[in-house]
């Protein structure tokens, strides 16, 4: 098994779809309000992606992991209404562009030059446990940055935090959700890692 790392907008255009099919498959439950359909899913998110912000591993070269990074105020969806509402129709297009919007993009509070943020980190279920994400994981950790941060991982999403752990991330925080028992977890936790302090 031969594992690559690029940057999506290195890759084919042809790539972007089949980008979009890992990701809506690992964020199938959080995505589950604009569709339960799979094909659906990465029809709606594909036109979106900033592929530049996108970091991909490739298994014999297809996409089997991705990650995104930013910096800063930089997005990494780009959604357009008119195409939104041509794959989930007009109704459904227009509510589900606001919430993109509103759910999925905008800095956070603690973003600023120096800290890079890594966010919807996911490995496709036939490449999960063979190591794809970690060699991810550890090639965005090669890039210029003087601190790395990963929010609102679920709680239960232990073999995520496991990896992260071992890579030098340490939590940072853990908020609490309302209605735990209904959606399944109890806290999104948040991790850091600062790299003067993992060097020494």
């Amino acid at each position: 098994m031969k594992i690559e790392v690029a940057r999506a907008d290195e890759l084919d255009e042809g790539y972007r779809h089949r980008i979009a099919e890992v990701l809506t498959q690992g964020f199938a439950e959080d995505f589950a309000f604009f569709s339960n359909d799979p094909g659906v899913l990465a029809d709606a998110f594909a036109p979106m992606l900033m592929l530049e912000r996108f970091h991909v591993a490739l298994v014999d070269g297809e996409p089997a992991a991705v990650a995104v990074v930013t910096v800063g105020k930089q997005e990494c969806f780009e959604p357009d209404r008119r195409e939104l509402q041509r794959v989930l129709g007009p109704i459904h297009g227009m509510i589900s562009y606001r919430i993109i919007r509103s759910q999925f993009m905008g800095a956070y509070d603690g973003a600023r030059t120096g800290l890079t943020e890594i966010a919807f980190v996911t490995t496709a279920p036939q490449h999960q446990g063979k190591g794809v994400a970690t060699a991810l994981m550890r090639r965005l950790l090669e890039l210029p940055s003087d601190d790395f941060v990963l929010r609102d991982i679920k709680d239960t999403n232990t073999p995520a935090l496991r990896l992260y752990a071992k890579l030098g991330f340490t939590e940072t925080q853990r908020r609490r959700i309302k209605f735990a028992k209904r959606a399944g977890f109890s806290a999104y936790v948040s991790m850091g890692l600062n790299r003067a302090q993992a060097d020494a």
